[in-house]
């Protein structure tokens, strides 16, 4: 029986991500998931691990009034609030979209650019100011926060584990940053996969996920593989046309409520 095994949640683009038993989900995936983003003050584009592999260590936990806890070694802890009717809107830049966002205000800008080492801004995306889903994927109203291009991620654990005995050396999975985590199936049995029930909710299954140099960054030191593992062994065995591909992408169809154990059912 197939079943949902973990969940992450990462309320900050390329921060940490949190291990949750279960959470609900709205219009643009998991309640507070990326929801929150660094960018460079001066030009507003958008900051990850990919640039910033400290970003690895930076802990931004919702704290459930869609506010943030920020907190990382050597820093103190700061709260900062969700930016009210009244925020400056500040332009951003991410991939190839720009918009006008909440800017979290000076306070939470000083810690993240002594945080980063040079001048940086927090910034948040309320629902009425998100971006839609990447053109040709879903329907024209699937919408998503500030995750890459869609609102959430599943893999299959066999996918991990059959990449980790190829590897020769287990791989953790939020080095891929997955939403859902689903056991029970074959390895990249999601490859084949169109729609999924997870309790009540139902979920569009729309692209698989090409994958970065982030991966190759471990989670808990920050630190990036000397071997470029795992890419170089995805390489090998998952590259499709220039991409190295690793889970699947979804639009969830309708708010609901999402719990560890849950059983999933393929409905095509």
């Amino acid at each position: 029986m197939l079943r949902l095994s973990a969940l992450y949640r990462y309320p900050l683009k390329s921060g940490k991500g949190e291990t949750l038993p279960h959470i609900s989900l709205d219009k643009l995936g998991l309640e507070g998931d990326r929801r929150w983003m660094l960018v460079d003050e001066a030009s507003g584009r958008f900051l990850t691990q990919r640039a910033v592999a400290q970003m690895s260590q930076l802990s931004a936990l919702w704290n459930g009034q869609g506010g943030l806890t920020l907190s990382a070694a050597g820093s103190p802890t700061l709260e900062v609030a969700l930016p009210g009717a009244d925020a400056q809107l500040r332009g951003v830049t991410i991939w190839r979209d720009t918009l006008r966002v909440p800017d979290a205000g000076a306070e939470a800008a000083a810690w993240v650019s002594d945080f980063i080492g040079k001048p940086t801004r927090l910034v948040q995306v309320p629902l009425e100011r998100a971006r839609t889903t990447a053109a040709g994927y879903g329907k024209d109203d699937d919408q998503v926060a500030f995750a890459d291009g869609f609102p959430l991620l599943l893999i299959g654990q066999a996918s991990l584990d059959d990449l980790s005995q190829r590897i020769g050396r287990p791989m953790e999975m939020l080095r891929f940053r997955p939403n859902l985590v689903i056991e029970g199936s074959e390895p990249f049995a999601e490859d084949g996969w169109k729609r999924v029930r997870i309790g009540d909710v139902e979920f569009r299954v729309v692209k698989s996920c090409s994958r970065c140099i982030l991966t190759t960054i471990d989670p808990q030191t920050g630190e990036r593989s000397a071997d470029r593992e795992p890419l170089a062994t995805l390489k090998t065995y998952r590259e499709q046309e220039g991409d190295i591909m690793f889970g699947q992408n979804l639009v969830n169809d309708g708010a609901g409520r999402l719990e560890v154990g849950m059983p999933v059912t393929i409905l095509e």
